[in-house]
Parts: C-alpha cells; structure tokens; sequence
C-alpha cells in the first residue's frame, strides 16, 4: 500500500512539474514575441506552434498578450482558438474568435492576418454549408492579397487559401474541372513556399475531384500522395482524412475488408479528436461498408447514429449523404418505402446545396473578380506606356514617341474590338447554354423518373418499358440539341410530343394535344432556335391546366405568313393568366420561371440575321359571358 501511494505521490509530482514548466515555457516564449516584436505569423507561430494545440493555452495566450496591449499577438491567438473551434465542430464560436482576430487586424493595418482572418472565416462558413458567404470572404481575402505588391510568406499562404477555398467551392457545386484549376493554382503557390501542409490539402481536394468524375484510380493516387505528406509532417487530422478517403474508395472497388480495417483505425482516433464532422463521415462509412456486406442491422444503426451527428450539428452535406446511403440500404432489403422516402430527402437537400442561383451568384462573384483584375492590369499597362511616352517627350525624340502612340492606340482598337466580339460571343454562349440547361430542369428529370420507377413497383412493367423509351428519346433529343444552335421544324415538333408525352404521365394521361401542321409547310428545311417551344408547354401545362380538374387541351398549330414568317400557336383551355397568378401569389413556394425571357433572347439574337424581326404575343380567351377560357401564346419567327 506505501508502495501505492509513493508511486502516486511521484506520478502527482511530475505532472505538477510538467504542468508548471509548461505553463513556463509559454510565458517565456509570449516573453519573446512582445520583446522582439514579432509581427508576421511565420515568426510568431515558430515562438507558439508547441502551444496551439491546446485550447487553455490559446486562452492564456489570449490574456498574456492583452495584459501587454500587444494587439498582433491577440490577432494570431484568436484565429488559432477559432481554429480549434473549427476542428471541434463549434462553428459559431469559431466564427466569433476569427472576426474578433479580424478587427483586431483592421485596427493596425496588418495586410497579412487580415487575408488570414477573412480565409479562415470563409473555410468556417464552407463548413457549415454556406458556400455564398464562404465565397464572399474569400474573396475578399483574394482581392485584398492582390493588391500588395510585394507579398511576404504569409500573404502567398493567403491566396493559395483563398484559391483553394475557390475550388472547394466549385467541387461542392459540382464544377469539377474548374475546381481542380483552383486546386492547382494553389498547389503552385503552395510548393513555391514549401508549405507541405497546403501541399497535402490540395492533393486530397484534387482526389475529391477525381472521384466525383469517376476517375477513381487517379483519385487513390492522389490520396496516397496527400497521405504520404501528412505522415512525413505528422498531421493527425490529414491521416484521419485521407485514411477516410482511401476506405471510401476501397468501398467502392468491393474490398469491404481494406475498407472496414482503416474505417475502424480511424473512428476512435477521430472520437477522441472531438471533430464531429469526420466523426459524422466515418459512422457513415462504416455503414456504408456493412450495407454492401448485407448487415443490414448494424449499417442501420451506425448510419443513423452518424446522421444524429450531422444533424445536431447541421452538417448539410453529411446529412444528404446519410439519407442517400439509408435509401440504398433500404432498397437492398426490399424496403421500397423507405428507399424512395430518403431518396427523396437526399435530392432535395442536395438541390438546395448545389441548387442554380448558388451557381450563377458563385460564377457571377468570381467572374467579376477576374475582369477587375484584368482591367487592374490593363491600366498597370496603361499607366507604363504613359510614363514611357513622357520620357520620350522630353527626350525631344517626337517620331519614335508619335510611332509608339500610333502603336498603342492600335492596339487599343484592336483589343476593345476583340473584347466586344468576345463579350458578344460569351454572352451568346452564356445564354444558349442557359437557356438548354433550362430544359434539362431537375425536377422534371427526378418526376419523370420516380413516375417510371412507381409503374416498375406497381409491375406495370408494359407502362415502365413505354415511358422509359421515352424518356431516353427525350434526353437524347435535349443532349443532341445542345451541341445545334438551331434545328430542323420536324424535329422541334418530334421532341415537343416526347416532352408532352412525358409530362402527361404526373395527370394520368388527362391532356389531350395536338398539331396541326398547314401541308404548305416544309416542315424538313425550316429551321428555328432548338427547344424553342418547350418554356410555353411547360406554362400551360403547370400554369394553366394543372389547376383544372377535367377536359385538358393543348392545341398546336404550325403555319406559314406570306414567305416571311412561321406562325406557330399554342393554345390551352387553362384556367387563364390573371386566375394562374392569384394562385400563384398564395403559394408559399413560388417557383420563378426565367425560360420566357430567356426565350425572347434567343429569338431577338437568332432574327438579327433575318430583314424582320421576331414578335410574341400572349392572348387571353374569354366566352360570351367575359369567363376566362384559356391562354394563346403566338410566335412569329421570321424565315427570310
């Protein structure tokens, strides 16, 4: 028993000791930082790197410096406890500490941990989902980096930060490609400064990217590259991470065993992390894992507790895996209920995560980044160019100064004429592409095919088989549209009844349509903008015959005005515009449709060409007693 007690008494002693030379070092090494007035993060994390690990020495850190006002200080330790948060899933307190560090920065004009500051925010808000905000400090991190000259080691940390935020961004969105060369960008800052760290992070986003394209050899190369770098500089949370996404892939090429041996090396590691977003991801990997090994009861519960997880911490892309991964589990016992019902969830929440106004408002902030710096450039030349003129002016040297301005000024010419053609062209490309992306609207594929997928369980299989076909003449028809600006009339008719078609399954057949072609028509040699039509079915069918309870009619007729235009009207026996739009004013989720604007573009850019213009007109029906009986839409499309 004394033996008991000496050894306890000895063990208490040293970690007093440990504790109390620890609690030294800090003091002695803030001691350094103040003294020597250390003020860029290089040279103040070399001084606290030992320390940063622990968030009650941030915390002391935090008060050490404020007791000597010593403000930069105060700024590198807020953003490394803000850090800390981040890896503990405590977002909003993360949040805080980061813009705390932030103003603090603002305050002394410290250029570099203010790009620091704004990057660490936006990865906190990427985190959480919220990829607009994470756009926006981003770049601003990127736009204020560009701005320095002379940029030290910390401020290339912060653009290559900034640059992989950018592609994590646009992975997230699903613009694989244009993540990678956010990626690389990075990667080439990143190896410039001999930052492994950021080296073995790009390498595991660039994976990220290479797996979403199915490319999953290239994937695993990249992985193991990210791997071999995490273990050389012995980042626990880089092994975890890419351990995790070797497992997935193991997974993938069906070799459960490799796959469950490193999923359950890493759960308690990542446990004891108190990171709860890898914890969410792992629970739901082991789950995934045990699906395709058809226990089914444990996958069940591990994949339920990693969506408990994601959830209370509102992990939304964790969440829309979970529910993704449940509705293949379900499926795999016949549970076709269940399958379809989280099937259902996962799109919803994945539509909401990459959904087209995130896409367009990323592309649009990012855009406008690079046009400022271009034009930024632009007048750097500009002003050069100026400089040089003058001192040929004083130089008296009056030719080679007239040639060189007469040089300029063509080159001027020359680029604001090619900048109009590809502002012009861009934009034509921008709104094709727009407009055709239009009609491949998610929520018609995902109706269409749920529709297809209900006569399958019913065992309808005649109805399956008919729809299905279809359905793949219709996409084939949009694919092959998007590659012609314009196409053949028989052909835009053919893929409006494939449309009508398809669209008639969600009302049980009830709409009754027709075309009526005038046989003065050439119906093989017109040609008109492809998928022209489409936005005005796709109106009277959700506008103005869905409200009504019977007797459905859409009434196509195709004609031709004196040689110079096609006449082509759609008619319905809807309810009407003005009832459609007091219906839709109670909506509470009102679905805005931009397919008849986007329309009117492409006609106003596709008559430019012809010596007449375009016309469309919206007509509304009324019988004798001024009752609403429908909606005439008439297009005039010039031929000559």
């Amino acid at each position: 028993m004394k033996k008991i007690i000496t050894f306890l008494s000895l063990f208490l002693t040293i970690l007093l000791t440990n504790a109390q030379k620890k609690d030294f070092d800090l003091t002695d090494n803030i001691k350094i930082v103040i003294e020597n007035k250390l003020s860029t993060y290089k040279k103040i994390n070399k001084e606290l790197r030992y320390f940063k690990k622990d968030t009650s020495n941030i915390i002391k850190m935090i008060s050490l410096f404020k007791k000597d006002k010593y403000l930069v200080g105060i700024t590198y330790a807020e953003n490394m406890l803000g850090i800390r948060y981040r890896n503990y899933s405590l977002y909003q307190k993360a949040i805080s500490s980061h813009l705390k560090a932030l103003e603090i920065a603002k305050k002394i004009n410290s250029k570099e941990f203010q790009v620091f500051s704004l990057n660490m925010v936006g990865v906190v808000y990427r985190r959480m989902d919220d990829y607009r905000v994470a756009l926006d400090y981003s770049q601003e991190a990127l736009e204020l980096a560009d701005k320095i000259k002379n940029p030290n080691l910390g401020i290339q940390r912060g653009i290559a930060i900034a640059h992989n935020s950018r592609g994590n961004i646009y992975l997230l969105l699903k613009q694989f490609e244009l993540a990678i060369l956010e990626f690389e960008s990075s990667q080439i800052i990143e190896k410039k400064i001999h930052n492994n760290l950021g080296l073995a992070i790009n390498y595991q986003n660039v994976g990220y990217a290479k797996e979403a394209q199915d490319k999953i050899s290239e994937a695993l190369t990249y992985y193991k590259k990210s791997l071999e770098i995490n273990k050389k500089i012995n980042n626990d949370l880089g092994k975890i991470i890419c351990n995790s996404s070797i497992a997935n892939i193991f997974i993938r090429q069906n070799k459960i065993k490799k796959a469950l041996d490193l999923i359950n090396k890493n759960i308690p590691i990542v446990e004891k992390s108190g990171n709860k977003y890898y914890h969410s991801f792992e629970l739901l990997n082991l789950g995934y894992a045990q699906t395709k090994l058809k226990k089914f009861k444990k996958a069940e519960i591990n994949i339920l507790k990693g969506l408990d997880i994601a959830k209370e911490y509102k992990l939304k892309s964790a969440i829309s895996t979970a529910y993704n991964y449940l509705s293949e589990l379900y499926e795999s016992i016949n549970d076709n209920k269940k399958s379809l019902k989280y099937y259902k969830l996962s799109k919803e929440l994945e539509d909401e995560i990459s959904n087209e106004s995130n896409m367009k408002y990323v592309n649009g902030l990012i855009i406008k980044y690079d046009s400022e710096r271009k034009n930024s450039k632009i007048k750097s030349l500009a002003k050069q160019n100026e400089i040089t003129k003058l001192k040929l002016i004083k130089n008296r040297n009056l030719w080679i100064a007239s040639i060189s301005l007469l040089a300029l000024l063509g080159i001027l010419l020359y680029f604001f004429y090619k900048n109009k053609l590809l502002k012009n062209e861009k934009r034509f490309i921008k709104l094709e592409q727009t407009a055709l992306r239009s009609q491949m609207n998610p929520h018609f594929i995902f109706n269409s095919l749920n529709s297809i997928k209900l006569y399958i369980i019913d065992n309808e299989k005649e109805n399956a088989v008919y729809y299905l076909n279809k359905f793949s003449k219709l996409i084939r028809k949009i694919l092959s549209a998007t590659k012609e600006k314009k196409t053949t009339l028989i052909d835009e008719i053919e893929t409006m009844k494939l449309y009508l078609n398809i669209e008639n399954i969600r009302f049980e057949n009830s709409i009754n349509y027709s075309f009526i072609i005038d046989k003065n028509l050439n119906i093989n040699t017109i040609k008109i903008p492809s998928l022209i039509l489409q936005p005005f079915l796709e109106n009277a069918i959700w506008h103005g015959l869905s409200s009504k309870k019977d007797n459905k009619n859409i009434v196509l007729t195709f004609k031709k005005e004196k040689n110079s235009y096609l006449i082509i009207t759609i008619e319905d026996n809807g309810i009407g515009r003005k009832k459609s739009a007091e219906i839709k004013e109670k909506k509470i989720h009102k679905r805005e449709s931009i397919g008849i604007q986007l329309t009117e573009d492409r006609l106003e850019n596709f008559s430019k060409y012809f010596k007449n213009d375009f016309a469309i007109d919206f007509i509304d029906l009324y019988d004798n007693n001024q009752k609403p009986t429908g909606t005439k839409v008439v297009l005039k499309i010039p031929l000559n």
